[in-house]
């Protein structure tokens, strides 16, 4: 008795931050194991776990299986034996079979059994999230009492639209809401988390933490950044972006209600180190929960494939990372150097493979064919396809994964050549603008992120990111030729990507109408090659893929200025 009265004045809450990886639902059942395990020597009482942490999220399709689902009902289930020992309770996320269709749920689990199931609600459709293709909204309901403390279990989109979860709940008596989220990262995405939550603060009147997971599904990174709030609106705490953890906070009851009166309070990474840290953990994970042992890429003496190399090393560690510099005529002595100073500077493997035999030789199988032809952009790309064909041979010998190097601006204008430099298996850049590219560069020279497996210091030589840039295919080619200087390029892209205005709000703007109607010519004209580019790390609220979906075959054009 003198338990249960202690722990209706004082709850542990611990908040597992982890990082899942989909469909292993063994190992995430393992990592759960493990948590509970160290929760319970902090002296927790209840573990809060993300959304559907037991699967990985977003799990698509593979909900669609029954394998999968029942799977997980027996990974709850395991979970739920463990608890027999009178140790931590769980709120954990799995994907539940109902009598109408398949749910995105919540077990509540103590002293044996689940004492508690709650359904996600609201389910988004916008953007990444296509939740109403595998899934169908449970009911509004109550809290669920764990222990004497009746806990409202909220699951993601549920507070952040006015479907009137927390209302309910309050009004049902809940006394603190637990909300598992899988909410991915995007530029100042934890604000607007804040700002999301304070609104349910608010509105309810009651203290709300909030776990979200962490690590890299695909394109999508999670960030973790886990915190709370309570009923006074003030910050409970606030847990590291980026990085795993298993923190402890600790709840009181009073007059008033529940209140945190111990947390962390970590800082939260500005802009470049938060893109940087993204980028970096999404390769990361996309390599090794892929399974590749290694990774290798075209090391050019330009910006893009520089910066790739050095997330490579920060991610991997030097010794899983291979770069090679394939020179034709048109290389510069600059370039070569460049190139040997960056792969010197991180400790990474350099080879030089020459490529003017290869691209003479299909020059040659070709001549009969384009006889009578003048020379141009077709012999241009097949210095980028050579390129491509040598890296693939080398992943193909080595079991190294291509990781290709186009940023934002070429790929949305489609300056990049299919089966040439867009060969690879996945891209960290992808979401990055040139200027962004430009920034994380000198932001990396001045830094090391935590983390990070690469050295310290200027890792990124400085007549990398001081020259002018070039794709070198042919004599003093600079990419200013054809494109407009990257500054107005990235803001004319920015407001027709993610902004989505139209040609005359952008020519209010200051840019030349000619101009933004060819770059918009460039950005529709481009949507195939697109379809075919390896995934990359979403930084931005809009990327290429999940965000943005428009059509291949695609005749309009905004004639408004």
């Amino acid at each position: 008795m003198t338990k249960g009265k202690n722990l209706m004045q004082t709850l542990r809450i611990a908040i597992a931050q982890l990082n899942p990886t989909l469909g292993d639902i063994s190992g995430n059942l393992a990592k759960a194991r493990e948590a509970r395990k160290n929760a319970a020597a902090l002296g927790a009482d209840l573990i809060l776990f993300s959304e559907l942490f037991l699967c990985g999220y977003p799990p698509e399709d593979l909900v669609l299986k029954p394998a999968f689902l029942k799977a997980c009902q027996n990974a709850v289930e395991e979970l739920a034996a463990d608890t027999t020992d009178g140790g931590p309770g769980l709120v954990v996320g799995f994907p539940r079979q109902g009598e109408v269709g398949r749910h995105n749920s919540v077990a509540v689990i103590d002293g044996g059994r689940v004492i508690g199931v709650r359904d996600k609600v609201d389910l988004p459709n916008y953007g990444e999230f296509d939740e109403k293709r595998v899934f169908v909204a449970g009911p509004l309901s109550g809290p669920v009492d764990f222990r004497g403390v009746r806990i409202g279990l909220p699951i993601c989109e549920d507070i952040w639209n006015d479907a009137g979860v927390c209302e309910t709940l309050a009004e049902s008596g809940a006394e603190i809401l637990l909300v598992p989220n899988g909410s991915p990262y995007y530029r100042g995405k934890v604000d607007v988390r804040h700002q999301v939550v304070l609104r349910q603060v608010i509105e309810s009147g009651l203290p709300l933490v909030f776990v979200n997971q962490l690590g890299g599904q695909d394109e999508l990174i999670f960030d973790g950044a886990s915190f709370g709030f309570n009923a006074d609106k003030t910050l409970a705490f606030q847990m590291k972006e980026f990085e795993t953890a298993l923190d402890v906070t600790v709840w009181h009851k009073g007059e008033n209600g529940w209140h945190c009166v111990e947390g962390p309070f970590d800082p939260i990474p500005e802009a470049e180190e938060a893109d940087y840290k993204a980028c970096m953990l999404g390769l990361r994970d996309y390599v090794n929960k892929n399974g590749f042992k290694s990774v290798v890429l075209g090391l050019s003496g330009g910006i893009d494939s520089a910066i790739c190399t050095a997330l490579a090393v920060d991610a991997l560690g030097a010794d899983r990372v291979r770069t090679i510099m394939l020179p034709y005529r048109y290389t510069a002595q600059e370039s070569l150097k460049d190139a040997a100073d960056c792969a010197e500077a991180l400790g990474c493997r350099y080879d030089i493979v020459p490529i003017e035999q290869p691209v003479a030789g299909f020059t040659e199988a070709l001549s009969g064919l384009f006889q009578g032809t003048e020379s141009g952009v077709t012999e241009e790309n097949l210095q980028s396809r050579t390129r491509g064909t040598i890296l693939m041979a080398v992943s193909n010998k080595f079991g190294a994964m291509v990781v290709t190097t186009g940023n934002k601006s070429e790929m949305s204008v489609g300056y990049a050549t299919l089966y040439g430099d867009m060969n690879g298996g996945f891209n960290p850049i992808k979401d990055l603008y040139k200027m962004q590219v430009y920034a994380l560069s000198r932001w990396r020279n001045e830094h090391v992120p935590e983390g990070a497996l690469g050295p310290a210091g200027e890792v990124i030589p400085h007549n990398i990111i001081d020259k002018a840039p070039s794709a070198e295919l042919r004599p003093d080619q600079r990419d200013e030729d054809s494109l407009p200087p990257y500054p107005v390029l990235d803001d004319i892209l920015e407001c027709l990507v993610e902004g989505e205005m139209g040609v005359d709000q952008i020519v209010a703007r200051g840019h030349d109408a000619e101009t933004v109607h060819r770059i918009e010519h460039l950005l529709y004209l481009a949507e195939y090659k697109r379809r075919q580019s390896a995934p990359g790390v979403k930084i931005t609220k809009k990327n290429f893929g999940r965000d943005r979906r428009y059509p291949i075959t695609n005749r309009f054009r905004d004639r408004s200025a």
